[in-house]
């Protein structure tokens, strides 16, 4: 490693977050340990919860709802995206439909959610399929409407038909920039997560933050955060993995 990607991608991010915990930890010291633990009492807390079993049951819980949540947004998103995407008039009749549910946030569904499916999995399954799903979608239909009308003729020109243009052609130019949209809409169903969790579920990460505040227990609070964004950079990591791998199948990495 040469040491400008040494000093970029290592050495500035820990010395980031050292600077980080070091302001944390002489802040907490201006407030009591139930207003604003230090990270010594937050990594205490976490150590509590993770001897009693507690967390890893919860982070469990989280990651099977989130892995649900995202297959069913991904098998409903993509094959929609790309019929809309390529049937113009089919875009045109859903396009503004699509234009007025896309604004609304996933969480003012939660009501209507807890009428339809009751209290406890469904309504956080719910909400997170519909963060993960429109930003799919979206992108797919992007994705398809950006293919170079070039590569259609040509195969066209030789005698190719709808089928096997959309198949051999269509599916394939679009899937790198589709991949760009799961990329995002993992992030945005990360966040909805643990917002889903903590308004209608009884187990969790999000369901463990709220509930460890009716004990006061700041510092499991705080250490529910630090899981679930290193939960979150995990996710994200592996999916970039998947992401680049794609790419270069594809000749665009």
């Amino acid at each position: 490693m040469q040491k400008k990607q040494l000093t970029t991608k290592i050495i500035l991010p820990w010395l980031a977050i050292i600077a980080f915990l070091g302001v944390w930890q002489a802040a907490a010291g201006f407030y009591t340990p139930e207003q604003l633990p230090g990270p010594s009492a937050v990594l205490a807390g976490l150590s509590e919860l993770a001897a009693t079993g507690l967390l890893w049951e919860h982070i469990e819980v989280s990651l099977g709802r989130f892995a649900i949540s995202y297959s069913l947004a991904l098998i409903a998103a993509v094959p929609l995206g790309l019929i809309l995407g390529w049937h113009t008039y089919s875009l045109a009749a859903v396009g503004p439909l699509l234009q007025i549910l896309r604004p609304i946030s996933p969480i003012a569904w939660f009501p209507l959610a807890v009428l339809w499916f009751g209290v406890g999995n469904a309504p956080a399954i719910f909400i997170i399929f519909l963060s993960a799903f429109f930003p799919i979608l979206l992108s797919t239909i992007s994705a398809v409407r950006k293919i170079d009308p070039v590569y259609l003729k040509v195969a066209q020109n030789f005698g190719v038909g709808k089928g096997m243009l959309f198949a051999k052609i269509v599916i394939p130019a679009a899937f790198p920039y589709i991949m760009i949209g799961l990329n995002l809409a993992i992030g945005i169903a990360w966040i909805h997560l643990v917002a889903g969790e903590m308004l209608g579920a009884q187990s969790g990460l999000g369901y463990l933050i709220v509930d460890s505040r009716n004990f006061l227990r700041t510092d499991w609070i705080m250490g529910g955060m630090l899981v679930v964004g290193l939960l979150g950079l995990a996710v994200n990591t592996v999916m970039g993995w998947a992401e680049k791998g794609i790419n270069r199948k594809w000749g665009m990495g």
